[in-house]
């Protein structure tokens, strides 16, 4: 069931439901996410001086909302505050959450996009089963909140997302997605499902039983892609055998044309997680050539 009570304080917050000032509205309803003030508890062990902080300065960032069939869906946006001259419209990029949900770590790649010409928005895709940032064990977030989260509502609320940013100043014939973990998974799922031009798996997995949240996996519905998708990958990672990554491959030969441009790196050293800076996992070097390639992979394919 939803936390009524949480979504209910967050809703009073939001833009437009308040009465104090644009700043304290930010800052409570950073708070009540647990967002933009910290990481998650369920990330732990973090690493004490590693993590990247990109400043908000210059930038449209914070907290808004969309509706979606009647419920209010947070989400944490930035952009840069003026649209460069020729443009009519910014550039977006869906960013999905990890498990842990929307917390410091995504919403400050979302202001990394946001420094490198995008409107980036993360949505908190799980707000309607409840808040992962009051959970300190992962098998007690996954089996308690992100088991209950379906794929038809992620996609739903991803399609809202798109929708407010191409109604506040997005370009709607430039959209991409970009996803971490759990949302490395849903990458694959919103390429071969929405109007995006390409999406950037960062190791999501590939396989999986079908349940009725989960009906389809990433390797069912690669021959359908509608955009091309760059998977970053590390071959150390113990969660997603190297064996599913050529099945995927194989899938994509068989499919689509935006299927057969997909592409996978693998990186030899690199564990799971492997671009979280804020977390042990994290290994600078491969976290830093994914990331060029990512934008790289943005502009060859039309978004930037």
């Amino acid at each position: 069931m939803p936390n009524a009570n949480w979504f209910s304080d967050i809703n009073a917050l939001l833009p437009g439901r308040s009465t104090t000032t644009g700043t304290t509205r930010r800052t409570a309803l950073g708070a009540a996410l647990g967002l933009g003030l910290g990481y998650a508890a369920a990330a732990a062990p973090l690493m004490a001086q590693t993590a990247i902080h990109t400043t908000a300065e210059g930038l449209d960032a914070g907290w808004i909302s969309f509706s979606v069939q009647g419920f209010e869906v947070p989400a944490y946006r930035a952009a840069p505050r003026t649209v460069p001259e020729g443009q009519s419209g910014l550039p977006v990029v869906l960013v999905v959450q990890e498990i842990f949900g929307v917390h410091e770590y995504i919403a400050d790649v979302c202001r990394r996009l946001a420094r490198a010409g995008y409107l980036a928005i993360a949505p908190q895709l799980y707000a309607r089963q409840g808040n992962p940032s009051s959970y300190s064990e992962i098998t007690k977030l996954m089996a308690e909140l992100v088991s209950k989260v379906p794929d038809a509502q992620v996609m739903a609320d991803l399609d809202g997302a798109v929708h407010w940013a191409t109604t506040h100043g997005g370009d709607a014939s430039r959209v991409a997605v970009t996803g971490f973990c759990w949302g490395g998974r849903i990458t694959w799922l919103y390429a071969a499902h929405g109007p995006v031009k390409a999406g950037i798996a960062w190791y999501g997995r590939l396989v999986g039983e079908a349940t009725p949240h989960t009906p389809k996996h990433p390797v069912d519905l690669a021959s359908l892609l509608k955009a091309p998708v760059l998977g970053l990958y590390g071959e150390k990672d113990s969660g997603i055998p190297l064996d599913t990554v050529d099945k995927m491959k194989k899938s994509l030969a068989q499919g689509s044309a935006a299927a057969k441009s997909s592409q996978f790196v693998l990186y030899p050293d690199a564990p799971h997680a492997f671009h979280a800076d804020y977390r042990p996992s994290y290994r600078k070097e491969a976290a830093q050539d994914g990331w060029h390639r990512a934008l790289d992979w943005l502009h060859q394919h039309g978004v930037a």
